[in-house]
């Protein structure tokens, strides 16, 4: 892997007084309640992310924030939900309210140009907050608008769609699903290509709901043997790695070859052991590997291709702290390998049955690694007139949580970012171990 060094450029940023953008058109007056799998604790928060698109001689003269903010109240009109605001029912049911009153819009002026981000852009960025205003009590979950978007012209003529939407109401593929279709709008789509289905049903608990699967990722009692607190919140520090072929080589050159895997399943579990090991914990303490899995395909049929909402299976492998850093490599790709297994349709059945019965848990964090594969999403492909985003994806990694996130280096090279958040000690050792996992793996003949 290489350790990408923390983009540190300084800038200004004028930026307009917020405004809501309402749909193009009247939209229906309704209430529609969001699905077992949507509303559950683990998704109720905010997530962000950034594209970063370079000047395009084709657009001379277009201003990107007119362009996208026109277009954001074209596609309004058939993600009308997305204009209203969440309100909470018995049980903790969550629904939207679909008042039209708008998502929050701000545009703003830098005096920075992209080349100053560097060769190459990736997580974490310092400058998120000059990005994205965080509008004052726009942030709770209940009655506040869903959707803020902020778009900032550079000095070269690119700019910067910063993006910060409620998680209850998509994950990242039905995110991007309706950004497309902004970019489509932009382009001058009448409609969007693929229309957006609702049916939240499809990932409702049934009507008798019953637990059939086990779901140790929502269960507090399986992580025994070990503190409350993983990981103290102080003095972290974010870093990005990037893996490209040379580095996904090294390390599947160790793997047996009747080993099917993939390159996600070696990244994940190299990740995880090397934090793992960072983290100094006792070798018979718990660990525990939570994969973010979209389960869109594991029905049958598949959920419709217009589906825009949460579709998410957290399926969990367990192990001991010892028995993930001492045996080979191979042992934590079979833990990954046999977690993202567990993702079926009756698998989502039983959580959705599973958070009406427990009252919408959160997944258990203790001692827990979350790993979301980003590489199919498309985040990049977003296309409002100016070409595809030269970066696009989270903003940065969280405590817990690391993205594989496609990207290229400084030498246009394609690969995988990963952004990783740990407390300054931590890092060092887990940027030391992580530089030497090929080395001592060729070493040992374990992998």
């Amino acid at each position: 892997m290489a350790v990408l060094p923390p983009t540190s450029v300084v800038f200004r940023v004028l930026r307009h007084e917020p405004e809501l953008v309402a749909p193009a058109k009247p939209t229906p007056n309704e209430c529609k309640q969001l699905s077992d799998i949507d509303d559950q604790e683990g998704h109720r928060f905010r997530i962000r992310g950034l594209h970063f698109y370079r000047c395009s001689p084709s657009m001379q003269g277009k201003d990107p924030a007119r362009v996208i903010r026109e277009a954001l109240a074209a596609t309004l009109v058939f993600y009308y939900p997305l204009a209203g605001r969440l309100r909470e029912g018995p049980n903790r049911k969550l629904m939207v309210d679909c008042t039209g009153e708008g998502v929050l819009f701000v545009e703003a002026d830098a005096d920075v140009t992209l080349e100053e981000f560097g060769d190459a852009i990736y997580p974490p960025f310092s400058c998120f907050e000059e990005l994205l205003y965080e509008v004052p009590g726009s942030n709770d979950l209940l009655n506040c608008p869903l959707l803020q978007i902020q778009v900032t012209r550079l000095k070269c003529g690119g700019f910067i769609f910063a993006h910060r939407f409620n998680h209850t109401m998509s994950d990242a593929v039905g995110f991007i699903q309706f950004m497309s279709a902004m970019g489509e709008m932009a382009r001058g789509a009448l409609a969007p290509l693929s229309p957006p289905v609702w049916e939240r049903h499809l990932l409702n608990a049934r009507d008798t709901p019953l637990i059939t699967c086990l779901h140790p990722e929502y269960d507090n009692a399986t992580i025994t043997n070990c503190a409350v607190i993983c990981i103290p919140t102080d003095n972290l520090v974010h870093r990005s790695f990037f893996f490209g072929p040379t580095q996904v080589s090294a390390l599947r050159r160790f793997v047996p070859d009747n080993l099917r895997c993939s390159t996600f399943d070696i990244l994940t579990a190299s990740l995880w052991r090397c934090r793992t090991e960072a983290l100094e914990l006792g070798s018979n303490e718990d660990v525990r590997l939570i994969i973010i899995v979209n389960a869109r395909a594991k029905f049958n049929p598949p959920l419709p291709s217009g589906y825009y909402g949460n579709a998410l299976g957290y399926p969990a492998a367990q192990t001991t702290a010892g028995k993930l850093c001492q045996n080979p490599l191979e042992y934590a790709i079979e833990l990954v390998k046999e977690a993202k297994a567990k993702v079926t349709e009756e698998y989502m059945k039983s959580a959705a049955d599973l958070m009406v019965i427990r009252g919408r848990p959160n997944v258990n964090t203790n001692r827990s690694f979350i790993v979301s594969d980003l590489t199919r999403a498309r985040f990049r492909e977003v296309d409002f007139g100016w070409g595809k985003a030269e970066y696009g994806g989270p903003a940065n990694g969280l405590e817990i949580i690391s993205f594989c996130i496609p990207s290229k280096n400084k030498e246009g090279l394609e690969g995988i970012v990963v952004p990783v958040c740990l407390p300054a000690p931590v890092m060092e050792r887990f940027m030391k171990r992580l530089d030497r996992m090929p080395k001592d793996n060729a070493a040992a003949g374990a992998i």
